[in-house]
């Protein structure tokens, strides 16, 4: 599966240039305009990297970065983080690392200057939908008990999705939370770490629509990587 990245840029013709540049890498590419927009996204949705513009609209890119890892509904908080700008001398890159960015990129720069910071962004970084070191532990090294496990898993997941959110639309928030209780117990069996991170983040925050797109978001990405 593609790594993901959110890209921070407020100006059209370097957002389009840096979107092509990261996409040809080749990895999934969101793009956000401002701090608000790049704090919606990452509440909603996994990311293995941020590349942030040093100056945004709305604040600065350390501002963001310093939200970003803070706010404990942003999927991925820990993941690296690149800052780009045209200001980069000595000095501000220097700040800008102090201020927690893995590295700084100038602009403008080559496309395979852009590849080159990807691969060492992304270097161990993404977060698989399956642990399957974990899932042997707790099938005691079988691998077959393993895949008939995952097999059964993936059969009842689209049920267990439909009766919480439905659950949730309802205003059933304890039912909701009893189906995930038994659904994060599963995902300890299979290794399903992804799933199971989102679905502790939607038992402590049922009411929040950007956890329940994500919880669906990732139920999905579950499901079809098998």
């Amino acid at each position: 599966m593609k790594a993901r990245v959110l890209l921070v840029e407020d100006d059209p013709v370097n957002a389009m240039f840096l979107q092509g540049a990261v996409e040809s890498f080749p990895v999934q590419v969101d793009v956000a305009a401002d701090c608000a927009s790049a704090l919606r996204m990452a509440r909603a949705q996994h990311y293995d990297a941020w590349m942030i513009d040093s100056n945004l609209p709305d604040g600065s890119g350390s501002a963001l970065l310093r939200q970003l890892r803070g706010d404990d509904l942003v999927v991925h908080r820990d993941c690296p983080a690149l800052a780009h700008t045209a200001d980069a001398t000595p000095e501000i890159a220097a700040r800008l690392e102090t201020d927690g960015f893995a590295m700084v990129v100038r602009k403008p720069s080559p496309i395979a200057a852009w590849h080159r910071a990807l691969a060492t962004l992304l270097d161990g970084s993404a977060t698989p939908d399956w642990d399957d070191d974990a899932a042997l532990r707790a099938m005691g090294g079988r691998r077959e008990h393993v895949e008939t496990m995952r097999g059964l898993f993936r059969a009842e997941l689209p049920a267990q999705r439909d009766f919480i959110l439905g659950s949730l639309e309802r205003g059933d928030v304890d039912a909701a939370r009893g189906m995930l209780h038994r659904l994060k117990a599963s995902c300890g069996f299979v290794g399903a770490v992804a799933l199971a991170q989102v679905a502790r983040a939607l038992h402590e925050h049922p009411g929040d629509h950007s956890v329940r797109s994500r919880f669906s978001a990732v139920v999905d990405s579950t499901l079809n990587d098998g």
